[in-house]
């Protein structure tokens, strides 16, 4: 949601070549040492993983990933089970809930909304726009992918209600994966960090002031913010598997399947996964959730020849100070995946 060299001692001894990786990679990241690149189908999935968590070990931060290459089920996971905030991640399950309710006739994705000026909320393209602007259902859960709209969210999540989001995860089987509250309460809840008299304000007010800026513990109260106030929460593991649903048409049909993954891929923000994969003939699905500085994540599927993969990384509490960093390592992982993963032998093209 977007708002706002010490030296390595040697190993000894003799072991098989799998372990030897294992152990050194573990203490490249010990040591600080940038991580080698994969060599494409290069080594196994014991060091792909290795590889892959010594990325996410040497940030200042909690974190998580899962991958996993669909034509031969091999996965990777690293904390893969653990709950972590999903930032606008969780505009994933909204966006399925509104295909479904599609197909049951509850809902008309060509209906047009009128937009209020309450309505509005910070961050995304619809914000740009004066009241009365009418798109349809089908371009606000666009938007709400595509740039993130907080606005578009917020009405999407009224209409289709999100207690009945969170009914239907349960009934899917997603024991941690919930949308926890709007947009539009999260960020009057950072104005309520700054004094409790802002419990009051309106969506409107709230939008109207933007965020709080500047102040001398700026950075340790967002960080505490971006610790305690979550807009979902799910693991990425279970992110993962809503993605590879989505690819199997498991929840809606092929056609509809199809069109959510169209729109994922989409996505206007390319500064994590596709980093450095979509110069190498690689097409990514995928949804980000943002806290930045304090978080930055990314979740997608990954097409390509040999594809395609299924991969979900989560930050959270970063207390790094260089951002870049953090986005470049996402992308490294996307391309360790791909380099390791694209040229099994037998693999197919994938769409």
């Amino acid at each position: 949601m977007r708002w706002t060299k010490a030296r390595c001692p040697a190993a000894r001894g003799v072991m098989r070549f799998s372990a030897l990786t294992f152990l050194l990679l573990l203490l490249l990241a010990a040591c600080g040492t940038s991580v080698p690149d994969a060599e494409p189908g290069a080594g196994s999935d014991e060091a792909l993983q290795a590889r892959i968590q010594a990325r996410l070990d040497s940030l200042d931060a909690q974190s998580s990933a899962y991958a996993k290459h669909l034509p031969t089920g091999r996965e990777i996971a690293v904390r893969a089970d653990e709950p972590i905030s999903t930032h606008s991640v969780i505009k994933i399950p909204i966006m399925v809930l509104a295909y479904r309710d599609a197909a049951a006739g509850r809902l008309d994705l060509d209906e047009r909304y009128t937009i209020t000026a309450a309505d509005l909320r910070g961050g995304g393209l619809l914000r740009t726009f004066g009241p009365g602007l009418r798109p349809t259902y089908r371009d606000l859960v666009t938007q709400m992918i595509i740039t993130s709209d907080n606005t578009a969210t917020d009405i999407m999540l009224k209409k289709v209600g999100r207690e009945r989001v969170n009914e239907m995860l349960e009934e899917l089987g997603y024991r941690e994966t919930r949308v926890l509250t709007t947009t539009g309460d999260l960020f009057r809840a950072r104005w309520i960090m700054e004094d409790s008299a802002f419990v009051s304000l309106t969506d409107r007010q709230v939008f109207e002031m933007g965020s709080p800026q500047g102040g001398p513990n700026r950075w340790e109260k967002g960080l505490l913010f971006e610790g305690t106030h979550r807009l979902g929460v799910s693991t990425a593991r279970e992110m993962s598997r809503l993605l590879e649903q989505i690819h199997n048409a498991a929840l809606v049909s092929r056609e509809a399947s199809d069109e959510m993954i169209d729109i994922l891929l989409g996505q206007l923000y390319s500064s994590r996964l596709p980093q450095r994969v979509r110069y190498q003939g690689v097409r990514v699905a995928h949804k980000t959730g943002d806290g930045p500085p304090y978080a930055g994540n990314d979740v997608g599927l990954l097409f390509y020849d040999g594809g395609p993969t299924i991969v979900s990384v989560f930050t959270h509490q970063h207390r790094g100070r260089d951002f870049f960093d953090l986005e470049a390592k996402i992308g490294r992982i996307a391309e360790d995946l791909v380099a390791s993963w694209r040229a099994l032998p037998g693999m197919a093209s994938s769409p």
